[in-house]
């Protein structure tokens, strides 16, 4: 390894970089735009629930029974209606998820001390935001049969039976923000599109203006040639991780509570590999068009996908959790939270790093065989 050499071909890479500001403009601008866009519109919290009600009991009873809806952060009675159909059109039109039917014999059910049936209409069309929104539903009619049933033994003058107290406590997220599970995973998804594509191109558009011939003339070695287009593509894809990394914690309060260090150090090693990734495909693909085609394909659609940034990789068929061992992101992406939320370090997550590793010595190894100092 000639470092001259290879200082020559970072410098004359930088000076490639900075005579064209728009692509340079658009590396740096184009994370901020996916933090802010994904960050506060990608969201798993589900509150203000637009709920409509039709009461056909219309009794001190039965209104304090909505009463607990109301008044729960997680429902908005978006109106009162006085029939199916009406509830059927607020539901089609969108303006209600739920709807809820009390029976005009609801308060006579609860004096006698029987069940007393309450229908509720969900919105299905989206499965799992109904599933979120039944659950909602279920927890405040417990908690209003709880409260019933313990004034109904203080009005009889009989002590409430003993029953089980159980007590959660929530570890590393105690809020249960959606956003502070899903901003450590963008910071990785949005880390690997960025690199693939800043050095897809690079290799592949030498080819195709011809500068690539002069550099094959020259005593240049394949893998100084690799060294020297890596450097500032690295240096401008760690500038975009420290934006990303000060965003998570600056802007969305995402806490770090393992060490800073450690953090740096890994995404280096992740960035390392998605950089040279997307060096290997420029390097085959020799096209711009193709070689930005392949890196959207390679990186975006199973890092968004099968990385478990938003989706439970448990939950996912046997055949394509095996497939998910093959994706770099996944290991990335619980390294971040590993350090992030649950503040652990080498410890526990030195097998998601023995796979960073060699991803990155993988792709490394092959950019250098793939690379030939030859026109074919």
């Amino acid at each position: 390894m000639n470092w001259q050499r290879v200082k020559a071909l970072a410098k004359k890479e930088f000076i490639q970089i900075f005579r064209d500001p728009r692509s340079l403009a658009l590396a740096i601008a184009i994370p901020m735009l996916l933090l802010v866009l994904f960050g506060y519109a990608l969201t798993l919290d589900i509150d203000k629930v637009p709920l409509a009600i039709w009461n056909q009991d219309k009794s001190q009873i039965s209104c304090n029974f909505i009463r607990n809806f109301s008044g729960s952060k997680y429902f908005r009675v978006i109106g009162y209606c006085g029939g199916y159909s009406e509830l059927q059109k607020l539901i089609d039109t969108n303006k209600a998820l739920l709807a809820m039917v009390i029976p005009k014999d609801f308060s006579k059910f609860i004096r006698s001390n029987q069940p007393a049936p309450v229908q509720l209409l969900v919105d299905g069309s989206d499965s799992s935001t109904a599933t979120i929104a039944m659950g909602y539903a279920d927890a405040v009619v417990m908690q209003y049969n709880v409260r019933f049933i313990t004034e109904s033994f203080l009005k009889l003058g009989i002590t409430m039976p003993a029953a089980i107290d159980a007590r959660p406590r929530i570890w590393f997220n105690p809020d249960l923000k959606s956003r502070n599970f899903i901003i450590p995973g963008l910071v990785a998804v949005i880390t690997m599109i960025i690199a693939a594509l800043l050095t897809s191109l690079t290799v592949a558009r030498d080819w195709e203006r011809g500068t690539m011939e002069q550099l094959i003339s020259t005593p240049v070695k394949p893998g100084e040639l690799i060294l020297g287009k890596f450097i500032p593509y690295f240096a401008i894809g760690f500038f975009d991780l420290l934006i990303a990394v000060a965003t998570a914690q600056f802007v969305y309060n995402v806490p770090i509570r393992g060490s800073l260090l450690l953090l740096f150090i890994l995404s280096s090693l992740f960035l390392a590999g998605a950089l040279t990734q997307g060096m290997l495909i420029s390097i085959v693909a020799k096209n711009q068009l193709i070689a930005s085609q392949l890196a959207i394909i390679t990186t975006f659609l199973p890092g968004f996908l099968l990385s478990g940034f938003v989706y439970a990789i448990s939950s996912m068929p046997k055949a394509v959790q095996i497939i998910t061992y093959f994706v770099p992101a996944r290991y990335f992406i619980t390294i971040l939270r590993g350090i992030c939320l649950k503040g652990v370090g080498l410890k526990v997550l030195w097998v998601e790093i023995l796979f960073l590793f060699l991803f990155a010595f993988v792709v490394i190894m092959q950019a250098n065989l793939r690379f030939k100092k030859k026109v074919t």
